[in-house]
């Protein structure tokens, strides 16, 4: 038997070498990126891994640090404070966040429609609470709010009706709606007015030239239009309900028997790390707090883009 010829292979193409200019480009790309590499491990990945290894040890008066496993998580899960707190903000959510992109969304298409004068006043005006830190906005409104000096009781003394307590227990959760959505419908509104913006022309041609009037357009063509836009808005307003720490911990000391250490997880993830001084507990409430926030955005996303789907 004769033995087969062996088959040649294709010599494989010489590898180019990159051009001078080619590499100028390499250079400046790596230039340009590693300073936001540099900030974002160093700022992010770093305290993140650090926390992290944190919540894995607890410290006693006796033998320092302890390595604890996931004590601290199992501690946190079964920690009425935490979880009732996770549960009031999981019902601020559900309540806030509905009637502040209603409100922005109405604002929007009010704005992007040519029924409304003097856009840029109105769009400024909606916009600048935003431009308000957090502390000032709470501030002015606890001042506001309060039963015996603030502007609000006044207004009701004068006409002759009861002096309503906007800071008790049956009222402070309206109170705290009432100042977040105020801080952040401006901002919400901008959104959904660049998205708006970004129409075509054509879509709304074409539904006026079909009979379309004002209210049919807005519910037909833009609200669809934008529900990228809008999706973002409830991904971004998820995290700052379950982020909520300025607005409760000044309201804290204007109503302290109302607003407990524990109203919010941010807030008792605070005292537990700075007043209890307990930062490896803090550490595994925060990374429990990141992985809730984490769930209900994507469950969240998961459902749009299927309802999308099945459209």
């Amino acid at each position: 038997m004769t033995a087969a010829p062996a088959v040649a292979r294709p010599a494989r193409p010489a590898r180019r070498r990159a051009t001078p200019a080619k590499r100028r480009q390499w250079i400046a790309a790596y230039v340009l990126i590693i300073p936001f590499l540099v900030v974002f491990i160093a700022m992010l990945v770093v305290p993140l891994v650090y926390s992290g290894w944190l919540s894995l040890f607890t410290s006693q008066l006796i033998g320092g640090q302890q390595f604890a496993g996931l004590t601290n998580y199992v501690n946190a899960l079964t920690d009425p404070k935490f979880l009732s707190s996770v549960g009031r903000m999981g019902l601020f959510l559900l309540v806030q966040v509905p009637i502040m992109l209603a409100l922005a969304l109405f604002f929007a298409l009010a704005l992007d429609s040519n029924r409304v004068r003097g856009k840029r006043f109105i769009r400024l005006a909606i916009f600048v609470p935003y431009a308000v830190p957090s502390v000032v906005a709470t501030l002015m409104w606890g001042y506001l709010y309060g039963k015996d000096f603030g502007p609000i009781s006044q207004f009701f003394q004068a006409i002759g009706l009861g002096t309503p307590d906007l800071l008790s227990n049956q009222t402070i959760f309206g109170s705290l709606v009432n100042i977040v959505t105020w801080e952040f419908v401006g901002y919400n509104m901008i959104i959904l007015y660049a998205a708006l913006r970004t129409i075509p022309a054509e879509l709304l041609d074409a539904a006026e030239v079909d009979g379309a009037g004002a209210w049919r357009t807005a519910w037909s063509v833009k609200i669809p239009a934008i529900r990228p836009a809008i999706l973002l808005t409830v991904i971004f307003s998820i995290i700052g309900s379950f982020q909520l720490f300025n607005e409760p911990n000044l309201l804290h000391g204007v109503a302290p028997n109302v607003i407990g250490t524990s109203y919010t997880p941010n807030l008792y993830a605070f005292n537990v790390a700075f007043i209890n001084q307990d930062v490896n507990y803090a550490a595994s409430l925060a990374f429990i707090l990141g992985i809730v926030i984490m769930v209900v955005s994507y469950v969240v996303q998961l459902t749009t883009n299927r309802a999308e789907r099945n459209r």
